[in-house]
């Protein structure tokens, strides 16, 4: 019998930018991004980041997705 062959279901790094301005507090900013972060759940969230120039703050949430789900939605 021929041998099956396992497609493994690569994953790849992704993120999400939240990003304020001077009538955005970072309340609702890191809000929004805990919001998502929640969604995606603790087993695909990999970490949060911030920064903050001239007033706007920006949050960016890394988590990890299949790279079929990145096809299918045109992220790479």
């Amino acid at each position: 019998m021929p041998s099956e062959t396992k497609t493994e279901n690569k994953k790849i790094v992704a993120s999400r930018l939240f990003r304020g301005g001077i009538f955005v507090p970072w309340e609702q900013l890191c809000a929004e991004a805990a919001e998502f972060a929640s969604e995606i759940g603790l087993e695909r969230l990999i970490t949060i980041s911030h920064s903050e120039d001239k007033n706007v703050g920006v949050v960016v949430v890394w988590y990890w997705i299949d790279q079929k789900e990145s096809e299918s939605a045109n992220l790479s």
